[in-house]
């Protein structure tokens, strides 16, 4: 099982995107299937850009409120959501 993270955990980061800020302008901006990923992959995002400076968890060239949705519904997915109850 611990190989099996592992593995997943690289598999993921090499989804991860990198842009220069120069490049920003130049890029179309991404919607929701962009913040639904990234809000998916926010995990291994985050922990990887703690070690690396170049990595960011938001994208900067998101063309907003879409994209915003998609994150947190993204993140909220991933993390089965505000509103699922504990089974006691």
């Amino acid at each position: 099982m611990k190989r099996l993270t592992i593995l997943a955990i690289l598999i993921l980061s090499g989804c991860a995107d990198s842009v220069a800020p120069e490049q920003i302008s130049s890029i179309d901006p991404v919607g929701f299937w962009y913040g639904l990923w990234h809000g998916m992959i926010l995990p291994f995002a985050w922990f990887v850009s703690l070690f690396d400076s170049d990595v960011a968890v938001y994208a900067v060239y998101n063309n907003g409120g879409w994209y915003d949705f998609g994150f947190v519904m993204g993140v909220g997915g991933l993390f089965g959501g505000t509103t699922e109850s504990k089974k006691r």
